[in-house]
């Protein structure tokens, strides 16, 4: 049986654990709360308590990446707001234990932050212009793990991360001169991130880069429109005095090189 480590069971994480032991992987998940140990034991998780610093890592990394073949990065980035780490750092600080494990390869959730904002129809191809801080930290680890010859590692690109108790509509709802409203969402539901990982794992397909976004582009104004309307929430507002960025971001690999169809394909 396949055992793969997934570093970071949160909101993602945790369904994508799940999902794997349903498909017959033995999984191992780390979490930063001790309080949380009990629940991923529950379904089956064998837990790990595991915090990341841009000294050391906090716990037994090396139990946690003992025997796994494979592991799964999924921490995002912590840049918002007064606390904001070195997120490189913390990373760099795992990655002697990664070589030392048995750990063949790695699978690192990105984001789509990594190709800035632009006017542009974006692929894997697009070469990546962060202009965020979280944007060139998430860009600089990908470079770190793919240049690594110990083991082999696939970027997975997400875009905006939604569910079915996730949306940005609920934050938006009765804001007013919002910025961008021709601009087209480029989200993403949980069920595709977690298809789109599972296939990547059954396709063996390592050493590459996917963007990871559902083809399913209507403009931000509309879809936020639409959706405060059907969750019964104050209309948003938008501002059209400015252009709009016009960033549309394709999943051209998931489809073609993995062969995976979308779920949601309407948000």
């Amino acid at each position: 049986m396949t055992q793969i480590s997934i570093l970071g069971c949160g909101w993602l994480g945790l369904p994508l654990a799940k999902a794997m032991i349903e498909n017959g992987f033995s999984v191992k998940g780390s979490t930063t709360s001790e309080s949380k140990l009990a629940i991923l034991d529950k379904f089956g998780i064998h837990s790990f308590l595991i915090a990341l610093s841009e000294d050391k890592p906090i716990g037994d990394v090396a139990n946690f990446l003992k025997n796994s073949s494979i592991l799964i990065i999924d921490i995002p980035p912590k840049l918002r707001g007064s606390e904001k780490e070195n997120f490189v750092s913390k990373i760099k600080n795992v990655i002697p234990y990664v070589e030392k494990s048995t750990i063949e390869n790695v699978l690192f959730v990105s984001s789509t932050s990594v190709y800035g904002e632009t006017n542009a129809t974006i692929t894997e191809e697009t070469v990546p212009k962060p202009d965020t801080e979280s944007g060139k930290q998430l860009l600089e680890v990908e470079s770190l793990l793919q240049s690594n010859s110990n083991f082999k590692t696939t970027v997975l690109r997400f875009g905006g991360l939604i569910g079915e108790d996730r949306n940005p509509t609920k934050f938006m709802a009765g804001k007013v001169n919002i910025e961008n409203p021709e601009t087209p969402i480029n989200f993403i539901h949980q069920e595709d991130c977690i298809g789109i990982i599972l296939k990547i794992i059954s396709s063996d397909s390592w050493n590459e880069i996917y963007n990871g976004v559902s083809p399913f582009h209507p403009t931000r104004e509309a879809y936020y429109t639409q959706k405060a309307t059907e969750l019964s929430l104050v209309l948003p507002k938008f501002d059209h005095s400015k252009p709009s960025t016009k960033k549309f971001v394709l999943s051209n690999k998931v489809e073609t090189v993995l062969g995976y169809d979308f779920i949601k394909t309407n948000l």
